[in-house]
């Protein structure tokens, strides 16, 4: 599978350390520091000495007492995760490519939404059954998606960072990322398995069952990328899940007997 033909093979040797320097720079502010936190969390839940499975954590958790400032540092948190996305968007744009050239277009809103639809059917159902199976056993932690208090801002909140987190990971780890990689001369399966791998890094806070299933998405949604160029399906899947999982896991805590 050759790049696309927007994206061809940088040959000049300045321009390909500017942009492999690019490339480290952009993962050291945003989902590469994530990996190395990552990391260290779950060493940290290892050498506990409570077993991993009975470990909890939460990806949306008050982050102040006053109920206000709480919700300014949630939408402080999205904000960060747009910059992130807009940081690998811009840097496309500026190195001359155009962000239709990633799929990031409306020319095909309808079956951008359906691809959605099916991505996030695909990744989502079996997803969460590798989580219980990997809870069960003992190699991941209990994942809470959202403890906010059920304030009249909590359901807003939680519906943008899905939407946030969608549009940092897929802007930065498939358009931004394999983009780059293709024009520094990586095989496209070489660029994918080293996406999706660093994709399943900084979910290794979740333990071993979040790690496999991060890794398994980064392959299905890259391939899909490679194939298509359509990055929006690939927005829209991610977003879907996450507003499953966070606004779900919100409304039904408490009242099914499954969920932690």
């Amino acid at each position: 599978m050759p790049p696309a033909p927007d994206t061809p093979v940088i040959t000049d040797p300045r321009t390909r350390r500017l942009v492999a320097t690019e490339v480290m720079v952009v993962l050291t502010v945003t989902l590469g520091l994530s990996a190395l936190r990552s990391a260290l969390s779950l060493l940290d839940a290892l050498l506990a000495p409570v077993p991993l499975n009975e470990q909890t954590v939460a990806l949306n958790a008050p982050a102040a007492q006053a109920d206000l400032v709480d919700l300014a540092v949630q939408l402080v948190r999205v904000l960060q995760l747009v910059g992130w996305g807009a940081l690998g968007a811009y840097l496309l744009v500026r190195g001359g490519i155009a962000l239709r050239a990633v799929g990031l277009d409306r020319t095909r809103p309808g079956r951008d939404a359906a691809g959605a639809a099916g991505l996030a059917a695909l990744i989502g159902v079996p997803g969460l059954g590798l989580y219980l199976v990997a809870q069960a056993i003992g190699v991941s932690v209990t994942v809470q998606p959202s403890v906010l208090d059920d304030t009249w801002w909590r359901t807003p909140v939680l519906l943008l960072s899905a939407a946030a987190n969608s549009w940092a990971e897929e802007l930065v780890m498939v358009g931004y990322l394999l983009t780059r990689l293709q024009q520094l001369g990586w095989s496209p399966n070489r660029a994918l398995l080293a996406q999706a791998l660093l994709r399943g890094a900084y979910h290794l806070y979740q333990g071993l069952g979040g790690f496999v299933g991060n890794v398994v998405m980064g392959l299905v949604f890259g391939r899909v990328w490679q194939r298509t160029n359509r990055l929006w399906a690939l927005v829209g899947a991610h977003a879907l899940i996450d507003i499953v999982a966070f606004v779900g896991y919100a409304l039904l805590a408490g009242v099914v007997p499954w969920l932690p």
